[in-house]
């Protein structure tokens, strides 16, 4: 079987031959990004480059990117949703275009140095165009040039075969996926996109338009390709295998969970995959260089919430209450992914010391759960138990549904099943009503605004080195339109005195009118200089840092992708709103500007 690293490698290495800047895996946490809480796609940490910015490595780049999406939490369990994915993509910031990102994706999935994929059981999907931009003649062109019968290649609209932008304007254009017959019979001639057996392996963009306020689509001067191969369906196509979880990715700790309890993959697939998913996925989020523990809200009740439902799960499969499962999953990812993700490994303690945390407080939680099921069972004269019974249970003391219908069942009672869908529908409803306010804006829309806050971010972080001491690093980041928000790392609740300390130092380089210093430098030269950043990288070579003043007068110095403004004096003024706890041992200051 070809494994994970393998295919890593091999993509790396064919894109390396195209002339293509390898470059490292953004954070899991967005940096200056309000609008998501993970990163979700290989492009996310590239916007501003794709918007303009210049890329250190240059205008070909390819990567490796971990991503979380949990959108569709309640759907892992079968062969394909993971919460926990990892994206190949490679880039053309304004350098090659359509023929050259098809003719690519052709050579890598199809000879036999790279992929060797069958030629006959692959097929594409082209934009047919509407009444704002014409169908796209020249991928289909293309397509035919390469090989693809036309029976093969098929023209479908905006829903399928179009990107972006981001928000209500920027950058989009038309897309064409590859599609991968997973049937275990010939592939018919004609490509059906309704028939399922045909699998999305890769989705190139071609970024050609501009999108204005007005809906206008304005040709663009830069024009980009973005790309995305999930790794985790491509090591399936490889393999000849319909399964995620039956790849080396997860094959061991699928062997683990079996050895725990007793039980067969086979018989007990949902369970064994839900456990295996969100103990990875919490692995790798705690992990993270920007690191979030579990918590109530934001990033870490994500993360709380996978362990708790994985926990859940381990105990429906009759693993020992005894043993932490999250623990043993946990070490077995951190080995299988040390080599790509050295964090895992540098974060080992900690990553084991918080799971371990979480899944005892939640063990707890679950026997005050039993005790309210059994009192909530004992006076029903009709042995049905309430739909808001059911739902008390999953949110106070995250018993799914699975687990009262089984332990209703045991008891001989019943369970308002459809009551409960409808109270877990209204839930939803109201979590997505109360939400989808919460994070618009941000560094991703370039603002003027936003570009002030991000260097007022990187004041802030120096100074409150500068006050607390050297253990102070960022931990995350959000900055909307109207503030900042910056979680570092300190044990201890602010004083006033510090507070004020740190507000006067940051309002003092304003009023220095400092001017702010963008160099391109090699990894090793910023790190000598002091600069700060995260290192951990194999594959980071050129980099960009920012330096706030000049000479004797240096206030700050960090590796950042951008973008700052020229000079501190176009802060006008910083004020400190409020500090408080983000996490265990992290602390939360948001602050505004002028």
């Amino acid at each position: 079987m070809i494994n994970a690293q393998t295919i890593r490698n091999k993509f790396l290495d064919f894109f390396k031959t195209k002339g293509h800047s390898i470059i490292p895996g953004a954070s899991l946490i967005p940096e200056n990004d309000p609008t998501v809480l993970f990163t979700t796609a290989g492009m996310h940490p590239l916007v501003p480059y794709l918007l303009g910015e210049k890329h250190p490595a240059g205008t070909r780049l390819a990567d490796v990117q971990k991503c979380i999406r949990t959108g569709d939490i309640d759907e892992v369990g079968d062969k394909t949703h993971l919460t926990c994915f990892e994206m190949l993509g490679n880039w053309s910031l304004g350098d090659y275009f359509k023929d050259d990102s098809i003719a690519w994706s052709w050579e890598f999935l199809t000879e036999e140095k790279w992929l060797n994929l069958d030629k006959n059981r692959l097929a594409v999907s082209v934009f047919e165009g509407d009444e704002n931009v014409p169908f796209d003649q020249e991928s289909y062109d293309l397509w035919l040039k390469i090989g693809v019968k036309s029976e093969r290649i098929v023209r479908l609209g905006k829903a399928d075969n179009w990107w972006g932008p981001a928000g209500q304007t920027g950058p989009c254009g038309p897309d064409t996926e590859i599609f991968y017959w997973t049937g275990s019979e010939a592939a018919p001639e004609v490509y059906n996109p309704e028939d399922k057996r045909w699998v999305e392996i890769w989705n190139n963009v071609f970024m050609a338009y501009n999108k204005t306020i007005d809906g206008k689509f304005e040709p663009l001067s830069q024009k980009n390709v973005d790309t995305g191969m999930g790794l985790e369906r491509i090591l399936c196509m490889v393999n000849n295998i319909n399964d995620v979880y039956a790849t080396d990715l997860f094959s061991d700790a699928i062997k683990k969970i079996a050895e725990l309890s007793g039980k067969t993959y086979s018989d007990n697939e949902k369970a064994f995959r839900i456990v295996a998913d969100h103990i990875k996925a919490a692995t790798m989020i705690i992990g993270d260089p920007k690191g979030v523990s579990p918590s109530n809200t934001d990033q870490g009740y994500v993360v709380r919430k996978l362990i708790r439902r994985a926990v859940r799960f381990s105990l429906m499969l009759e693993i020992n209450s005894k043993i932490d499962i999250t623990t043993e999953l946990a070490n077995i990812y951190i080995d299988n992914n040390k080599e790509q993700y050295p964090e895992l490994e540098k974060n080992k303690d900690y990553i084991l010391r918080e799971l371990k945390k979480e899944e005892y407080k939640f063990k707890e939680t679950l026997e005050k759960g039993l005790r309210i099921f059994a009192k909530v069972t004992e006076n029903l004269s009709d042995k049905l138990i309430p739909a808001v019974s059911a739902f008390d249970l999953y949110q106070t003391y995250g018993f799914p549904l699975e687990m009262t219908l089984e332990l209703a069942k045991e008891r001989g009672f019943e369970v308002d099943a459809k009551g409960f869908e409808e109270e877990l529908v209204k839930h939803q409803e109201l979590s997505r009503t109360a939400s989808a306010g919460k994070f618009k804006g941000g560094l991703a829309d370039n603002s003027e605004e936003t570009t002030k806050l991000h260097t007022a971010t990187h004041l802030l972080l120096a100074a409150l080195r500068t006050v607390l001491g050297d253990h102070v690093y960022q931990k995350g980041s959000n900055i909307t339109a109207d503030r900042l928000r910056l979680d570092f790392s300190h044990a201890q609740k602010m004083t006033d005195e510090e507070k004020q300390k740190v507000e006067d130092l940051v309002n003092h380089a304003i009023k220095a009118e400092l001017p702010i210093i963008c160099q391109l430098t090699s990894l090793d030269v910023a790190k000598k200089s002091g600069a700060m950043g995260v290192f951990d990288s194999k594959y980071q070579d050129q980099v960009k840092v920012y330096t706030v003043g000049q000479g004797d007068q240096i206030f700050s110095s960090e590796i950042c992708g951008g973008p700052h403004v020229d000079n501190t004096k176009e802060l006008k003024s910083f004020k400190i709103l409020k500090e408080e706890a983000s996490s265990a041992g992290v602390r939360r200051i948001k602050a505004i500007i002028g």
